[in-house]
């Protein structure tokens, strides 16, 4: 296989791959907000029972 070829076919999936990427962060984004995100390690799942 030719070396240009070669180059050519893994820049153009890693390309799609970050294209996709991408989309997926951007329209999870769009759902929550950086104040939100900052605090999701805080969220405690369980509640605890006194």
């Amino acid at each position: 296989m030719n070396v240009i070829a070669l180059t050519i076919l893994v820049s153009s999936c890693l390309a799609g791959i970050f294209i996709f990427c991408f989309a997926g962060e951007f329209r999870r984004s769009r759902r929550s907000s950086p104040e939100r995100d900052s605090l999701l390690p805080l969220d405690d799942d369980t509640p605890t029972s006194k």
